[in-house]
Parts: C-alpha cells; sequence; structure tokens
C-alpha cells in the first residue's frame, strides 16, 4: 500500500534501495563506455559516490528526522564524489535535499520543486555543461515532473512511475545529442545511472521487497577503510573496549572539512566510527580504548551533552549480535584514491606554495617527485580519487597555497569541489587533463614569480601540449569514422581516435603522425608497465629518423592500461 505522500523514513529507504540498485548496475554501466578501452569507471564511480552516503544513510537508523537524513545524503555524497559522473550526482543530491530539508514529509509538488533544485545546483557546478549527459536525463525528468504537478496530478505511485519513464526515454535520446554516443552504439553512461538510482528508489516506494543492508565492501569511509561491526566483534577478541556515544553543542564552526577532520582523528583512537552533523548538533558514536580523548577533541567544537560510555568487555554477548555486521577498521588501509588513513600533520617544513598531483605508475611518480611535487595521490582512469581523498592529501602538504594537477579529465570536478571546500589553504586547480599537461605545468613554475602569474603561466603552457595515448579496444564499434575491432591497438588524441591497428609500432607511430605539425620541437615518450624497454627504445629510434627537428625523450612511466603516453610540443 502506497501514499500521496513521503515522509522521512520512506525516503531514507528509497534512498538506500536506489543506492542498491545502482550497485548492482556498476559493471554493465562502466561498459557503456564510449571509447572502446578497458578503463570504463562510470558505474564504479557513481556507485562509490552514493554508497559513502548510504552508509551515513543506514546509520541514522530506521526512523531518521529528515533535517538528519537530508544533511548524510548531501555530506556523504559529497565527500565521496569521484569522477564527473560522481561529482554530478553529489550536487545533483545535493540540491535535492537542500530544498526538502526540514520537512516533515513531500507532496508530490514539493518533490517537483526538490526536482528543479537539484538540476539547477547540478548545472551550475558545471562549468561547461554537456547535454545528452546525466544533465540532460536529469532535467528531462524535473520537466515531467513539473509537467505532471501542472496538469494536478496527486497520486505519488503514478507520478513517480511517469517522471521515471521519461527520464529513460531522455537517456534513449541521448546519442542523437551527442553523435559520438550514437556513433559507439551506446546511451551516456551517467544517465543510465541515474535512471538506475530512481528505479530502485520507486520499487522501494511501491513496496517491493528490498534488502536495506549496506554490504561491507560498499561501507568504505573516506579514508578507504572499513567501519567495525559489532557481530564481527562477537566473533572475535574486542580490540576497542569503550562504547562511547555523546552529542556536541557546537558553539563555533563545523563545516564539512571539519567534519572530516573530526573523523579522521577518530578512526586513528578506535573504529565503528558514527558522526552525524546538524544544524548545530553532532551526534558521536566511537569504540575505542580511551574515551578521554575523543572527549577532548570534540570539547574543542563545543559542550557536550548525552554522555555515555559502555565497557564492552563486561556487557554480555547478546548485545553485539543483535546489531547488523560491519567489518573491522583499518587505520592504517589506502583509499582507492592512494590516501593513507588517518591523515597524518604534514611533516615536511612551512613553504608558501605546494604541489599535489594525480598520478599513476612508478616512473610518473618518480618523475613529478623529482620536479618538486609534495604528495602524489595514486590514481588516474579506474581509480579516480574522491573529493575527500583530495582533501586529506593536501593535509599532508604544508603550503599555504597548494597548486592541484589532477592530471586526468575525470578528476578535474572532483579536484574543483575539493577546492571549494577547502577552508584552512588556497587551493588552486590547474585542470591538466593528462601526465603529459601535469609535468609541462610543474617544470613551468617559477618560485619567484607570483601565485597569479605562476597560474596564468601553467595555465597557458599546458594548452601547448598535445597528448596521445595508445591502448586496446574491448569490444567492436566505429567511432570517428574508424572501424574498431575487440583486440585492436588504438591511438587516441586529445580529441578523439587518432590511429587504429594490429600492430602496436605501426598505430603508434601513426598517432605521433597525426600531432606533430611544423611548429613541434619536443616528442615526450613514456612507456608503460606492460611494454618491454627494448621495444620502447625501437620506437624512439624509428621517431629520431622520421622527425629529426624534434628532440625525442624516452621515459620510464610504469602506467597500466595504456602502453604508451606520448606528447607532442
Amino acid at each position: 500500500m502506497t501514499s500521496n505522500t513521503i515522509d522521512a523514513k520512506m525516503l531514507s529507504k528509497m534512498f538506500l534501495a536506489g543506492a542498491k540498485n545502482l550497485e548492482s548496475k556498476k559493471e554493465w554501466i562502466n561498459e557503456l563506455n564510449v571509447f572502446p578501452v578497458p578503463d570504463g569507471d562510470t558505474g564504479t564511480n557513481m556507485t562509490m559516490t552514493i554508497m559513502s552516503a548510504a552508509r551515513e544513510v543506514a546509520a541514522l537508523g530506521d526512523n531518521p528526522d529528515m533535517t538528519a537524513l537530508c544533511k548524510a545524503v548531501s555530506s556523504g555524497s559529497l565527500r565521496g564524489a569521484r569522477g564527473n559522473s560522481g561529482v554530478i550526482l553529489s550536487q545533483l543530491l545535493r540540491g535535492f535535499t537542500k530544498s526538502i530539508s526540514g520537512k516533515e514529509q513531500m507532496t508530490v509538488s514539493e518533490l517537483s520543486d526538490a526536482f528543479d533544485k537539484a538540476v539547477e545546483t547540478a548545472y551550475k557546478a558545471v562549468m561547461k555543461p554537456k547535454e545528452g549527459t546525466i544533465l540532460t536525463v536529469a532535467r528531462g525528468g524535473a520537466e515531467k515532473a513539473r509537467e505532471l504537478v501542472n496538469a494536478g496530478m496527486e497520486d505519488m505511485g503514478t507520478f513517480l512511475a511517469q517522471v521515471i519513464e521519461h527520464a529513460r526515454y531522455v537517456l534513449s535520446q541521448t546519442p542523437e545529442l551527442l553523435p559520438v554516443l550514437k556513433q559507439a552504439g551506446v546511451v551516456d553512461s551517467g544517465g543510465q545511472g541515474l535512471v538506475e538510482v530512481m528505479s530502485g528508489a520507486y520499487d522501494a516506494f511501491m513496496g517491493k521487497e528490498i534488502d536495506y543492508t549496506i554490504s561491507a565492501a560498499a561501507q568504505e569511509s573516506r579514508s578507504g577503510s572499513k567501519s567495525t561491526g559489532y557481530q564481527a566483534q562477537a566473533e572475535a577478541e574486542i580490540k576497542f573496549g569503550y562504547c562511547t556515544e555523546f552529542i556536541i553543542l557546537l558553539s563555533r564552526t563545523f563545516n564539512i572539512k571539519h567534519e572530516m577532520d573530526f573523523k579522521a582523528y577518530l578512526e586513528s583512537i578506535g573504529d565503528s566510527i558514527v558522526c552525524v552533523a546538524d544544524e548545530d548538533v553532532v551526534k558521536v558514536h566511537v569504540h575505542t580504548n580511551d574515551p578521554g580523548l575523543a572527549i577532548q577533541k570534540a570539547l574543542k567544537y563545543g559542550q557536550l551533552s548525552n554522555l555515555k560510555i559502555d565497557n564492552m568487555r563486561l556487557e554480555h554477548q547478546e548485545k553485539l549480535f543483535k546489531m547488523s555486521g560491519k567489518e573491522t577498521a583499518g587505520s592504517s588501509e589506502k583509499a582507492p584514491g592512494g590516501v593513507s588513513a588517518p591523515a597524518q600533520a604534514p611533516a615536511q617544513p612551512p613553504k608558501p606554495v605546494g604541489f599535489l598531483a594525480v598520478s599513476v605508475g612508478d616512473g610518473v611518480n618518480e618523475i613529478f617527485k623529482s620536479l618538486g611535487v609534495d604528495h602524489i595521490i595514486e590514481g588516474g582512469q579506474t581509480m579516480n580519487p574522491s573529493t575527500a581523498d583530495i582533501l586529506d592529501a593536501v593535509d599532508q602538504v604544508n603550503a599555504e597555497t597548494i597548486f592541484i594537477l589532477p592530471n586526468n579529465k575525470n578528476i578535474i570536478l572532483a579536484a574543483n569541489q575539493a577546492a571549494e571546500l577547502m577552508t584552512e589553504k588556497n587551493l588552486l586547480v590547474i585542470p591538466t587533463k593528462t601526465i603529459p599537461q601535469g609535468i609541462t605545468a610543474v617544470i613551468n613554475f617559477v618560485p619567484e614569480m607570483s601565485v597569479e602569474d605562476n597560474e596564468v603561466t601553467m595555465m597557458q603552457e599546458i594548452g601547448n601540449v598535445k597528448t596521445g595515448q595508445v591502448t586496446y579496444a574491448v569490444r567492436d564499434t566505429t567511432i570517428d569514422d574508424k572501424e574498431i575491432r575487440q583486440g585492436d591497438y588504438m591511438g587516441i588524441g586529445d580529441a578523439g581516435i587518432l590511429s587504429v591497428g594490429q600492430d602496436m609500432l605501426l598505430v603508434t607511430k601513426d598517432m605521433v603522425k597525426a600531432m606533430v605539425d611544423d611548429s613541434s620541437e619536443l616528442i615526450s615518450v613514456y612507456y608503460g608497465s606492460d611494454v618491454q624497454e627494448e621495444a620502447a627504445g625501437q620506437l624512439r629510434k624509428e621517431l629520431e629518423e622520421a622527425y629529426p627537428d624534434c628532440d625525442i625523450e624516452l621515459q620510464y612511466g610504469g602506467q597500466p592500461i595504456y602502453y604508451y603516453v606520448i606528447s607532442v610540443e
């Protein structure tokens, strides 16, 4: 039996069901990649983003109030956002929850208002919105919702069904808006992910039986460690003996960055962390061997109330088994983005300007370090760091101003989101889309120049870098008028596929030929982990013969997936 309104309890179920449905479809969504390369990660990024929020929602229990629920969805997704699709999803959720926070329940009209606010917020977050994407699908759903409200629709079940049906129709039309989708024979992967979230939520509203348990793998916290569950503790020796709970009555600012730092501290002294911030209070739960440490840290933010400390080693084990299981937290594990947790205070001496770069491959990492980059976030294709990972890494650089180099077009939005959330330091994003662009940016940094002048110089110089990458195709398709067969080698440039064939050397040379012009002076070759040094040396020799007026540099990059990353300047 359904209702014509949605309260916090129902919305919580709908959100968790939407998250679970997306998670179950993530590999299929990954395969909807336009380019047939082995690095499709839209489904993974969207899943990790929404599961970060789902973990927060699950911690609220079965009867959350709307304000706490909205806070959990918004802050959890913002912190966990990965990749362009994940960041856009987090902004959709941010706008949606901003519209409904504080309401006891939503009518069809109020839900339509929330859809509008979601779309408005997401579009504002993207500098150059592109139609035929998740944004288009979201806007189509919101427009249908408004149309139904204006027509007098009040039945919530019918309303949701028709909105989702129209969103699916808009999704089916995305290839007509983006020719590259039409050529590849796929719909937009981010839009597909959004439809799956909406479909799962609708199933929950209609009463479909759904397992709302968030799996251990999906409960990864911002640091990549996992929350410890009571059932798991009952099966082994209790590591942290005191169950500590309290509420902080805030007397100073406690924004998202402060919340993340506080959680990181709690993870360093215990496990089973729950930290949910409302307008002026923070609800805290932690298992630790020294409750005093948690209390002292909390007192920096305000007064404490409802303080409760239980010695779990003396309590009956039945209490532990009754509560839902979660895996043991590891305070020294690495996050998917490669950032160790918990965040430690910077060991370097203070400096005015520092650098943070996203990189993958031991050779490339060493290049960045040799050029003076202070901290590396290991990541790239298939392993985009989250907004929280980037903020954690910022804590490792003891500088007033930090330039961040995403070095991947799918990480720029998360870096920008981190810059917006950062309050203690000046974080400037240089929108590098490739590793060679990042290297060029660092090389052109001049310590004697001002921050502003360096930013302008780096932005100009990365625009002079052409990048090509050689990988293999994972399916048959046609793109840029090129017939591609599974297993073919592909040379992919900044704006599309430059060469295709079954001989890696020939494909690589054809790609470089398409990049070089009369003004080219330098060709830099970074060979990957699957390329032998001898083969890379042969490529260098042939490039030297073909382009005698260009300097040819060959370096070991060690990057996965891409056999060669080559820049022309």
